[in-house]
């Protein structure tokens, strides 16, 4: 079974198309283009051998569309023990061909199976146990835990040499495959989630049949678990996840106990709780029923509650994950300017909510997702329908420009939780992802005028008075900071610049440096140096950031014709 998701590596733009077929049945795989041969991808390289072997050894699933001799001999001088190694498929480039190289024992043939499906093609699938058996016994399908696989290798052989197989307990996928069934058979394949010491003759898998329900406080919840898990002489592997009621989703406890196993969580709704409540049964008890359909385990603790489902659980069918919202900022412009975590987030995510404008900055990365878009002033409404989203569940992303928490949705976000307070948020994983912020892309483009002390002030006194706005200016000009200005101009604000610039006056030389930076990282971008005597309203919108210099800020003349604009880190004694 993958742990991770796969990386899909191509060398050619021709090969995109083929790319993109394979994520729709793969989500979150990550494209990795060769840079300067191919565009539109997720992550760019510049060293196919590095970038291949680096993802091989942190057990990252591997498809490349290229001919399966490179990738073999690439990835020869990492390759080492089977056990560990992450499946490694070859894909042709016209998808005519999946051929599963490495990781027989990470789910390959599957993946292979999987991947050719989508292309309407047949896996080039050369293991004899798969062929024969009809199933990969060292790599079962998920819900199921081999636990003696070094046992398997030998057993495979016999049982492909005409030995019998006694099957003991349910599962499908052995029942109703190839292999030699037979109740007297001197092979046995045992499905239990009990502790069971395997033996060379039985291969023993142990099912995700077991629900473990929290709810309350609990001190040392993982160890509380794990003993109660080994007085009932049951398998930790057979634990499909850590079930609880949603009001308990931020609970320390609970997502400690799933790292722990290596399980999700879920969560159930009261309305989901509320007829097993109404029987006298506990919040854990409940959770415990509602994810087993059966009655849990006699436990010592009120606020824990395991219970056996008579069939593998697909946990993802059950209540609802705890939701996540990410409040991100993309950077200025695209998706050149985005933190690789905020990439990860914008994959990963189920809903995406932002002005319209910053949401078609995402670009490709929006694919798939339900977008929420809104008036860029309505930023109330949106944290609410973000909140609300999260809430039931879903992975939202809330998308700024720069960063989200300069004058953005993050400060949106935390105003509404704390004047709204709905107990319904309160189960919610927030996290916030920085992005570059306009003023850092504006310094970066002309030089280093923020090398100094600097500060940001936004001229828009629409959440503020201008008397504040105006006696920041003052206080920021006296102490010679070198000041950020955001929302400089609109089509009902245009008198603010004008003021800005004449209390500057009072202590800026008029030929004091200013900044003017237009669309950065977007078509059109302009970015230029003027006198401040020269900033007027008609110098800026509302896609301007302006950087005043202070009274130690420089301009080096270049000789294209341009400038430098810098600060210096020293002041020298007058």
């Amino acid at each position: 079974m993958m742990n991770f998701a796969p990386a899909i590596v191509i060398l050619g733009q021709n090969s995109v198309i083929v790319a993109r077929k394979i994520i729709s049945v793969l989500p979150g795989a990550t494209l990795y283009g060769l840079e300067g041969r191919t565009s539109g991808v997720d992550v760019s390289f510049n060293n196919f051998g590095e970038t291949l072997r680096e993802l091989f050894v942190q057990g990252t699933p591997l498809i490349g569309i290229c001919a399966a001799g490179i990738l073999i001999r690439t990835l020869a001088p990492v390759i080492s023990d089977k056990r560990q190694e992450p499946p490694v498929l070859a894909v042709a480039e016209d998808g005519s061909a999946v051929v599963p190289l490495l990781g027989g024992l990470g789910g390959v043939n599957d993946l292979a199976r999987r991947i050719a499906e989508a292309l309407d093609v047949k896996a080039a699938i050369t293991t004899t146990g798969d062929l024969r058996l009809g199933t990969t016994l060292l790599s079962p399908p998920p819900g199921y835990h081999l636990a003696n696989p070094d046992d398997a290798k030998k057993f495979i052989s016999d049982v492909l040499a005409g030995a019998q197989v006694n099957l003991e307990g349910i599962a499908p996928w052995l029942s109703d495959s190839k292999l030699p069934i037979d109740p007297k058979g001197d092979l046995t394949i045992q499905v239990t989630e009990r502790l069971v010491t395997p033996t060379a003759n039985c291969l023993i898998y142990h099912p995700a049949t077991i629900a473990i329900a929290i709810s309350g406080i609990i001190d040392n919840a993982v160890v509380l678990v794990e003993q109660l898990l080994a007085d009932a002489k049951l398998e930790k592997t057979s634990v499909a996840g850590i079930f609880a009621p949603i009001a308990a989703a931020a609970d320390p406890a609970i997502h400690a106990v799933a790292s722990a196993l290596g399980v999700p969580t879920r969560f159930f709704t009261p309305n989901q709780l509320e007829s097993l409540l109404s029987q006298g049964y506990s919040p854990a008890q409940a959770a415990a029923i509602a994810a087993t359909g059966t009655s849990p385990l006699s436990s010592p603790s009120a606020n824990i509650a395991i219970a056996i489902a008579p069939q593998v659980i697909d946990p993802n069918t059950i209540g609802q994950p705890r939701g996540r919202l990410a409040i991100i900022g993309t950077g200025p412009g695209g998706s050149l300017w985005m933190s690789p975590e905020v990439k990860e987030i914008l994959k990963s995510a189920t809903d995406l909510v932002g002005y319209k404008t910053y949401l078609d900055l995402v670009g490709s990365l929006a694919d798939g997702k339900q977008r929420h878009e809104s008036d860029n002033r309505e930023e109330e409404a949106r944290a609410k329908m973000a909140l609300d989203l999260a809430a039931s569940g879903r992975y939202v992303a809330v998308v700024s420009s720069g960063d989200p928490g300069i004058y953005a949705m993050a400060t949106a976000v935390f105003e509404v939780c704390d004047r709204y307070a709905k107990p319904e948020w309160d189960s919610i994983d927030i996290h916030v992802a920085p992005g570059i912020s306009a003023m850092q892309a504006a310094a970066a483009a002309i030089g280093a005028p923020l090398g100094h002390d600097f500060c940001a002030i936004s001229l828009s006194d629409i959440l503020k008075p201008w008397s504040a706005i105006a006696q920041r200016i003052a206080a920021a000009a006296e102490a010679d900071f070198v000041i950020a200005f955001y929302n400089p101009v609109s089509k009902e604000r245009t008198w603010q610049l004008a003021e800005a610039r004449n209390i500057l006056l009072r202590h800026r030389t008029p030929d004091t440096p200013v900044v003017l930076a237009r669309n950065l990282g977007r078509p059109g971008q302009t970015v230029k140096a003027i006198a401040l005597e020269q900033l007027t309203p008609a110098s800026a919108d509302m896609r301007t950031i302006i950087l005043v210099g202070s009274t130690k800020t420089r301009t080096i003349k270049r000789r294209d014709g341009n400038i430098w604009v810098y600060t210096p880190r020293r002041y020298t004694q007058q």
